[in-house]
């Protein structure tokens, strides 16, 4: 019976969201169960954990610094303390198994948890995996993924592919039009909707893409819901005023069902759990991949889809000039987005949350 779990990681949504997914499912298969989250101090989860109902403990941890390796010596430093510390809160909580979901805390969480025996289980969003998982495989006890053929970066008797957690509430979509066009305050009569996300921080490649051809969306007719991040989004609001097309724009999306529910298609960075919610609800996406992650891992995450004719990849680099031309015409190219959303439902691994809690039973000592 599971009683006590550790799941450690965060630093954005993709790595957050599905942390909570996780923890829910195992709320719901085991009530009285105890969660403990494991997060880096100052990062996004140490607000959205607490929101979501569970407990959390910070480690002062951040990431290498990639281009000023002399910084670096601080970076080991901090890392060593929060090994120690994350150490003191594995003897005190007494986990059975700890999940690592990815971000800075993660590292030194399993890593004590490997040095104190305690079985881990890691799970591996991307489909190119990133230095900190493989750094942690070796001594895991189970490896989740969400990508076929990642005997590459694990051992391959580690492996488990689950798919990716996502958030109840898109996994079981269920939207009321009307009540989602009221929500965004479209009009009744809407006809298409393109919903732009730029991840949890937002995107300022997709922003100044779409904020400087909204010409071209008012003369299309064609809704837009505009997802841009906290920096943007008062330049967007300014952008949009100067418009009369149906649109909405904010920093953030709370109801990301009832927007995936009115969407025919989505623009969005390629993000493991973005592209996991896309193909699950099998809706015709472009992804613009974030040019500024560890190992260029959203490319890789984009290339999966696109090479299979599940998505449309447009470079980072030629978003500003080919984005909104490339969104517009696929609104309009009926057989093309119809196409595109069967080729990306066969990439869909549902109950991912279930999947992993399954794993996580089979490590209880």
């Amino acid at each position: 019976m599971v009683q006590r779990v550790i799941i450690s990681g965060g630093g954005t949504g993709g790595h957050i969201f599905p942390a909570i997914s996780i923890a829910e499912a195992l709320k719901q298969r085991y009530p009285e169960v105890e969660i403990l989250f494991i997060g880096a101090e100052g990062r996004m989860e140490m607000q959205r954990v607490p929101q979501a109902g569970f407990q959390i403990r910070g480690l002062k941890i951040r990431g290498l610094d990639r281009h000023r390796l002399w910084r670096n010596v601080g970076v080991i430093r901090d890392f060593l303390r929060a090994l120690v510390t994350a150490r003191d809160i594995l003897r005190e909580f007494r986990p059975q198994v700890v999940v690592g979901v990815g971000g800075y805390a993660s590292a030194p969480t399993l890593k004590a948890a490997q040095s104190l025996g305690i079985p881990t289980l890691i799970q591996e969003q991307n489909s190119y995996a990133g230095i900190t998982n493989k750094f942690l495989a070796r001594r895991a006890t189970r490896i989740c993924v969400a990508y076929p053929e990642m005997e590459r970066f694990f051992p391959k008797d580690k492996i488990v592919l689950t798919g990716n957690p996502i958030r109840p509430m898109i996994e079981r979509l269920r939207v009321d039009r009307e009540e989602a066009l009221a929500y965004f305050g479209l009009p009744a009569d809407t006809k298409q909707v393109v919903l732009v996300v730029g991840g949890s921080l937002g995107a300022r490649t997709i922003n100044e893409a779409i904020g400087s051809r909204l010409q071209d969306w008012e003369a299309s007719g064609v809704a837009l819901l505009w997802q841009t991040g906290v920096a943007f989004a008062t330049r967007a609001k300014e952008l949009c005023a100067g418009h009369s097309f149906p649109h909405w724009s904010d920093a953030f999306i709370q109801r990301m069902d009832l927007a995936y529910g009115l969407a025919d298609v989505v623009i969005s960075r390629a993000g493991a759990s973005a592209i996991s919610e896309l193909c699950l609800l099998g809706k015709p996406t472009i992804l613009v991949p974030s040019p500024n992650v560890a190992e260029d891992h959203q490319t890789k995450n984009a290339l999966a889809l696109s090479l299979r004719g599940a998505a449309i990849l447009i470079p980072d680099a030629d978003a500003r000039r080919d984005l909104t031309p490339r969104a517009l015409a696929l609104v309009a190219d009926e057989p093309a987005r119809r196409a595109l959303s069967e080729e990306i439902l066969r990439l869909a691994l549902p109950s991912a949350a279930d999947r992993i809690v399954d794993e996580i039973e089979s490590l209880v000592p």
